[in-house]
Formats: structure tokens, C-alpha cells, sequence
């Protein structure tokens, strides 16, 4: 009776795991809180970035991708150092080179970790999820993740898929 009324307990108690894309929240570089329930019924492109790696000049073209698709697909831009510590230090840092260099003007998150022990809630969500594609851990910098306008992740591409490659661009 007690085993089984603590059963119950913990079951009713236990926090729900995600469900969708929507149950994530994450901290932009200024420190401001985004739910991504906020941008239902658009698509999102979520992309794991480095300051200091061979891809970085993708965000000039992740820039121009935020442009010409922004008011359909929302771009979320990663910062992460876990591949050769290829980012800045801090999120100043990450934010003064970001604009500086180039110019962008899409949602960056705050530093964050893509793979390992101590990977964020949403990335160990994100590289679980089926999808058409491959699932499984982040290779390397630039990675991308496509979730469709009802929150489902519909395609990944590995970081030499530049983002306006058309293999990206025809499902935006």
C-alpha cells in the first residue's frame, strides 16, 4: 500500500517531460528569456554557432537567410564552445562580434552547450528527434535544425550545408 501510494506520489510530482519544441524557453545574449511557444505557427531554424571556427562565415549568409524568410522562419543562432572552443568567452564578447563583424540582427542565444554532460535541455532534445535525415549528436559547429510551423524538428543539416543552399531554402 505505502509503495504503492508513493508510486503515485512520485508520478504525480515528477516534472512531465518535453513534449514539443514549445516546452523550451532559452536566454538571448542581453539575458532576456524567449519561450519558443512564442513563435508557433512559423517555422524556426535553430543553428549552433562558434565566433572562431572555419564555418563562421556563415553567418553572413544566416544573415541574409533572416532577411528574405524572416517573417516565416524564425532564426535562433547558438553560441557554443564545445567543439575546440571555438567561441568567445562570454556573452558580450559573443554579441560585439556578432554585430560587429556581421551585422546580424537574428535571435542569438546566450552561450550555451550542444553535446557532452552538461548539453542543454533543448539541444538533448533537439538531437533525439526522428526526422527524415540523421539524429544523434552535433558534429561540429553550424549544424542546423529545421522545426516546422506545429513544432516538429522536419530536417537536420550538418555544418557544410551552407544556409542558402537550396536543399535548405525549398522547405522554408
Amino acid at each position: 500500500m505505502i509503495n504503492t501510494l508513493l508510486l503515485i506520489i512520485s508520478l504525480w510530482v515528477a516534472p512531465k517531460p518535453p513534449q514539443t519544441i514549445y516546452d523550451f524557453s532559452f536566454k538571448t545574449l542581453d539575458g532576456k528569456t524567449v519561450k519558443l511557444s512564442k513563435f508557433k505557427g512559423k517555422k524556426i531554424l535553430i543553428v549552433n554557432t562558434a565566433s572562431k571556427c572555419g564555418y563562421t562565415p556563415q553567418y553572413e549568409d544566416l544573415e541574409k537567410l533572416h532577411k528574405e524568410y524572416g517573417k516565416d522562419v524564425v532564426l535562433i543562432g547558438f553560441p557554443a564552445g564545445n567543439f575546440g572552443g571555438q567561441e568567445l568567452d562570454n556573452n558580450v564578447a559573443i554579441k560585439e562580434f556578432c554585430t560587429g563583424t556581421y551585422k546580424t540582427t537574428f535571435l542569438l542565444a546566450e552561450k550555451s552547450s550542444v553535446k557532452g554532460d552538461d548539453i542543454t535541455p533543448l539541444f538533448k532534445y533537439l538531437t533525439a528527434q526522428e526526422n527524415p535525415d540523421f539524429t544523434g549528436d552535433i558534429k561540429w559547429n553550424f549544424e542546423k535544425f529545421l522545426i516546422n510551423e506545429k513544432g516538429q524538428l522536419v530536417h537536420r543539416y550538418r555544418s557544410a550545408v551552407k544556409p542558402l543552399d537550396p536543399v535548405i531554402t525549398k522547405n522554408l
